[in-house]
This record gives C-alpha cells, sequence and structure tokens, in this order.
C-alpha cells in the first residue's frame, strides 16, 4: 500500500457502518480497531459452557474488506487482540495466524497489549512465528503510544494512559465496548454498539504525578484533547451499556474522564449525551 500526499491535520473519522475508525497524521493513514477477541468462541465453551459456532472467518473477512476499503499504510489494533488471559489457546492462536497469513506484507501492524493479550509479545512476531508474513509487526504497552508528532494518541484503556498519550490532540481508546439500550415505544429492546465522542475532563488526572506538566490539565476542559471511545470489532463480546447509570464503567479513568459525550451508533446516527439517551 503506497503512501499517499494527505492533510498534516489530525483527523479520526469512523468507518460508516462499521467498529473502525481510519486516523489520518500527516502523511500516513491508519485503520483503527480494537477488541477483536481472537478465540472468544472457544472462550465461551471453556469458560461459561456455552457452544456457538466460531465466527472467525467472518471477522477476518470484515477484516480484510476494511484494509481494501481504506487503504491504510498501518493497522492499530488498540487491544484485546486475542481473548485469552494467559497464553494464547489454539483456536485463537490458529485464528491470528490465518488471519495474518493475508494480511499484505508490506502493512506496518502496531497491537498494543490490552488486558486480554497474555503473553503474545512472546509469540507474534514475524521472528518468532514465521506463518507471520508482515514485514512489521510491533507489540507496545497497553497504556498507548502516540502516533504522529502528538497528533493521535491510542490506549486500550483498562488502565491509565501514558503521558505522551494525554499529550495527543485526540486520545483514541477501546476496552469500554461501548452500548446503547434502545427502547420503543411500545416496550421493544435492542442492544447497539456505540461510538463515544467528546473531550476529555481534567479532574481526575490532575493528582497522579505522572502528568505533571501536561499544560491542558491546568486550563480546564475548553482545552483538552478530543477523546474517542471505540466499539468492539467482535460483536458477540457484549460491553458497557453507557446509558443505563446503574452499569459502572471498565476503565479506570471513565466516566469521570469524560468532560461530554455524544453517542453514535455505527452507522453515524448521532444519539445525544450518552447519560440520556
Amino acid at each position: 500500500m503506497s503512501k499517499r500526499s494527505r492533510p498534516s491535520a489530525p483527523r479520526v473519522e469512523p468507518v460508516p457502518g462499521e467498529p473502525a475508525a481510519t486516523a489520518t497524521i500527516e502523511t500516513e493513514r491508519a485503520l483503527l480497531i480494537t477488541d477483536y477477541h481472537a478465540g472468544y468462541e472457544a472462550g465461551l465453551r471453556d469458560e461459561r459452557g456455552v457452544d456457538i459456532p466460531t465466527r472467525a472467518p467472518e471477522r477476518r473477512e470484515r477484516l480484510y474488506s476494511l484494509l481494501e476499503r481504506t487503504e491504510p499504510d498501518r493497522l492499530v489494533v488498540l487491544g484485546d487482540l486475542m481473548h485469552s488471559i494467559g497464553d494464547p489457546g489454539g483456536a485463537e492462536r490458529g485464528e491470528l495466524e490465518v488471519l495474518f497469513e493475508s494480511v499484505p506484507p508490506a502493512l506496518d501492524v502496531t497491537v498494543l497489549k490490552g488486558n486480554h493479550d497474555g503473553r503474545i509479545e512472546t509469540w507474534l512476531t514475524a521472528d518468532d512465528d514465521p506463518t507471520l508474513e508482515t514485514e512489521s509487526m510491533t507489540i507496545v504497552p497497553g497504556d498507548g503510544i502516540a502516533l504522529g508528532d502528538a497528533a493521535v494518541g491510542v490506549c486500550h484503556g483498562h488502565t491509565w494512559p501514558a503521558p505522551s498519550v494525554l499529550e495527543c490532540d485526540v486520545v483514541c481508546l477501546g476496552h469500554e465496548h461501548p452500548c446503547v439500550r434502545l427502547e420503543d415505544e411500545i416496550g421493544g429492546r435492542r442492544i447497539e454498539r456505540a461510538w463515544l465522542r467528546g473531550r476529555l475532563n481534567p479532574a481526575p488526572f490532575r493528582d497522579r504525578p505522572e502528568y505533571d506538566g501536561i499544560p491542558w490539565l491546568e486550563q480546564g476542559s475548553d482545552s483538552s484533547p478530543r477523546v474517542v471511545v471505540m466499539p468492539a470489532f467482535n460483536d458477540l463480546v457484549g460491553g458497557t451499556w453507557v446509558n443505563l447509570s446503574e452499569q459502572s464503567f471498565l476503565s479506570p479513568f471513565l466516566p469521570s474522564g469524560l468532560a461530554s459525550a455524544d453517542a453514535y451508533l455505527l452507522d453515524g446516527t448521532r444519539l445525544g449525551p450518552y447519560e440520556s439517551v
């Protein structure tokens, strides 16, 4: 996939109808996904005794289709690429090996280590596993990194972000699997995956010494980074029903770390402030 000339201003744009976004950073386009949870069906069987057919082929084809559609220079997985907490089991290791066999070899792949990614760094590299044919596979800590020159910060969300992430213009995270419960006038209900998009609230970050010297923490939420909480790529994993007050968030800095946030469906429908949907 060739490098192209693009605007230098950072942009994070959801891919319509998909739990994925593109980030345009300087001259690079990245495709962002999170919470792939390879091997989830095997986990359901082992952990809960629930036996459902694997959807690994469907997940794989959806990702391939997104790569063809968006033509990124880099694929960034914001954590929980696999499902098991410890070493990868046979089902998920096999799923990921097949997945990366057909990823374009020249595509850079960056995987943030989520709380479900166990010891993924010990085997998910081209050096350790000859079946992985990408030229550049990088595993980074789940507290995140900055993409570009402090343009877009990415983290998994299960722990406090790295300072470099909070110094970015836009912060993207996963882990939460945000969903909304929608009801119609006759009592019908359905659960939909959702995006949360807004700004960070400085309050919960101010008392943490690792963030000393970050300017917006003293200036207030009007100057804080924009934040994007991404929906899970895997449509089986459930998540936090963000519009129900009795639901607790998973991330240690949410919801207190949100100054404001609107919920959006995958098709782009804006639902308004997530608490009042």
